[in-house]
């Protein structure tokens, strides 16, 4: 899901934003026009309901980019009531695919991957997790005495590039923090992806539009 504008043309009834919205399954699109960023909140809600009826099929997850756009309390409020897990940071993915990849894919000519080419050495994979794997980051640096460690639920976002920390989105205090004080549960994150894969509108990814 993404918010596009405002657009240099607007179009013959004055819209100059563009709401694109994609099922993650089928990658069917839909494209809404706005005439303000703040018509998107209602137009969203109004758009999850009609297509929950359609198909017949709840929506699962909404997934955007971290921009402020979709920062909305309204929104936060009405996916809470209705079960969906607001997920969001396409460029955390990105970076840790590209974390990933350089560790693990080989390459063919020289039989190696790309990390041991540019360091002269092999990569540690050992640390390496599932994203957005549950996870429960324990008190660490300003966290300390502010936070019970046990209350404090997160997601896996990616690995820090300053050093060997692990990046953890936390749920309590809706900020990113680093840490490499942390337990994991990757399993819990492997079951829902497999319930989540079955044929249905499951979720709405991220799509961009040129203006």
């Amino acid at each position: 899901m993404d918010l596009c504008g405002p657009m240099r043309i607007a179009s013959i009834n004055g819209k100059r934003y563009v709401l694109v919205i994609v099922d993650d399954y089928s990658h069917y699109t839909w494209v809404h026009f706005l005439r303000s960023k703040d018509e998107a909140p209602e137009v969203i809600k109004t758009f999850l309901k009609r297509i929950t009826v359609l198909l017949q099929s709840p929506v699962i997850i909404i997934r955007t980019d971290n921009g402020t756009k979709f920062k909305n309390q309204v929104l936060k409020e009405y996916f809470d009531s209705v079960g969906i897990s607001y997920q969001m940071s396409s460029a955390e993915a990105i970076a840790t695919a590209c974390f990933t990849q350089n560790r693990f894919i080989i390459h063919h000519r020289f039989n190696k991957a790309p990390y041991e080419l540019i360091n002269g050495r092999k990569p540690g994979i050992s640390f390496l997790y599932v994203f957005r794997a549950l996870c429960y980051p324990k008190n660490d640096r300003e966290d300390i005495g502010n936070l019970d460690a046990k209350g404090n639920i997160g997601f896996f976002i990616g690995y820090s590039a300053d050093s060997c920390a692990y990046r953890i989105y936390n749920r309590r205090s809706k900020k990113i923090m680093q840490t490499m004080n942390v337990s994991f549960d990757e399993l819990l994150t492997m079951a829902f992806k497999q319930r989540s894969s079955k044929p249905g509108l499951q979720s709405m990814t991220s799509r961009k539009i040129s203006s």
